[in-house]
């Protein structure tokens, strides 16, 4: 196996009884590599993402992350792996602040005896401040509850996670279907300085003008199945388009990898 290989699926399906929802994607992400994953709805690209963060297991097929066949039983163990997901949910706590919504299920302490444990507060907050400042995400106050911030705001917290855990996998879900254009514009920088620092990244997105903008490769799924893999400059948005829609095919999409 290549050493610059960040993950790999092989044969990678999922099956709900008779519903075929992922059937046979295999998939190579490279070291600092942005690759985007389109796909209309239903085709197959969030069922993906749930197989590799350890949301669901797969019917079949095998996971290789860093050169290591992986399983994870859960989203923390993909989590504690390196692998930092911004799900359209975001999956923030409305009632803490920032420091506790980034170190939530995984607080520093000062002395670990467990339900007794002393968090280590000062080490959080500036641990969260580092990860604001690395992805450059300026929010005025961090102890301001999750609740009394905007969307832009709140996505980009999210986001903050991946580099306040130094994750070895960025996977963003749709991060700026609900933004409007100055948090959008925000997120974008933030997704560009991922690329800036060497971070491999997965961009789960609808926005062609995006895509274009930010990623390395472009990978369509269709009907649960990968139909091509495309790299940026050698395509366009129409002859994506058409990959979605099925008016064009590539059967040999893996020998773009």
């Amino acid at each position: 196996m290549d050493s610059d290989i960040v993950l790999e699926t092989r044969d990678l399906t999922k099956h709900y009884g008779g519903v075929h929802a992922l059937e046979g994607a295999n998939f190579i992400l490279r070291q600092g590599e942005h690759v985007a994953i389109m796909g209309d709805n239903g085709a197959g690209k969030s069922t993906f993402v749930r197989q590799i963060t350890g949301v669901e297991r797969p019917t079949r097929g095998e996971i290789i992350f860093y050169g290591e066949k992986v399983q994870f039983d859960g989203p923390l163990d993909a989590r504690e792996a390196g692998i930092e997901t911004v799900f359209q949910t975001l999956a923030l706590a409305d009632d803490l602040d920032v420091p506790d919504n980034l170190f939530l299920g995984r607080e520093k302490t000062l002395f670990n005896l467990g339900p007794f444990s002393i968090l280590d507060y000062r080490g959080m907050r500036e641990a969260t401040k580092a990860g604001l400042e690395k992805t450059g995400v300026k929010i005025p106050n961090i102890h301001n509850t999750i609740r009394n911030m905007s969307g832009g705001q709140r996505q980009c917290v999210a986001i903050a996670r991946t580099a306040t855990f130094h994750s070895r996998l960025t996977i963003m879900d749709e991060p700026t279907a609900a933004l409007g254009v100055q948090e959008t514009a925000q997120v974008e920088n933030i997704i560009r300085a991922l690329k800036e620092a060497g971070e491999p990244l997965i961009l789960i997105s609808h926005n062609m003008r995006q895509v274009f903008d930010l990623v390395d490769r472009i990978v369509v799924f269709r009907r649960g199945r990968i139909c091509a893999n495309l790299v940026k400059e050698e395509t366009d948005g129409q002859d994506v388009v058409a990959y979605i829609t099925g008016a064009k095919t590539q059967d040999e999409y893996a020998e773009a990898f």
